[in-house]
């Protein structure tokens, strides 16, 4: 069994690939969700962290926030249309409580995010942690797996590189 994480992927034979190039001069929207605000805090610095280390000045990224994991979509599709951002970051954190409200935020927030992504053609990663747990969740943003922030925005990098590299529909 493989671990988590980016990788590395053997073509078969004959094939060739497509990916982009890391871009430095990306503006990127980070849409960071207030509810459970000590995850997404540490997934926020995670996100902020990897974007800079790749070359993205601080002035080039923008930090959108919402009271919840809910509101997560409208805020992105909004970014996405606006045409100001090659690439948008989802961070939030949901823990499953007691009532099915956990089910009903967690699908609606991904399939929101989603849809942001596929009706305005431009990246939107997705970076919400839906933990049973609070401990869980601190093991996703900064602990011993690693901080799902930083893989986020490490996504999001990735596919704005691709997005330039693929074909443009004439």
């Amino acid at each position: 069994m493989s671990e988590g994480g980016f990788g590395e992927l053997r073509l078969p034979a004959g094939c060739s690939a497509v990916e982009g190039r890391r871009p430095t001069d990306l503006d990127v929207a980070i849409v960071a969700s207030r509810f459970n605000a000590d995850i997404v805090q540490r997934l926020l610095d995670g996100a902020v962290e990897r974007l800079t280390a790749d070359g993205i000045p601080m002035d080039r990224i923008t930090v959108v926030v919402v009271p919840g994991a809910w509101e997560l979509p409208i805020a992105c599709r909004r970014l996405a249309e606006a045409g100001g951002h090659q690439a948008v970051i989802t961070l939030g954190c949901v823990i499953r409580g007691e009532t099915p409200h956990f089910d009903y935020v967690c699908s609606e927030a991904a399939r929101g995010i989603t849809q942001a992504a596929t009706d305005s053609g431009v990246p939107v990663s997705f970076g919400v942690l839906t933990c049973d747990t609070h401990e869980q969740a601190l093991d996703r943003a900064g602990g011993r797996h690693g901080n799902k922030g930083a893989d986020a925005a490490e996504a999001a990098i990735q596919m704005a590189g691709l997005m330039r590299a693929l074909p443009r529909r004439h």
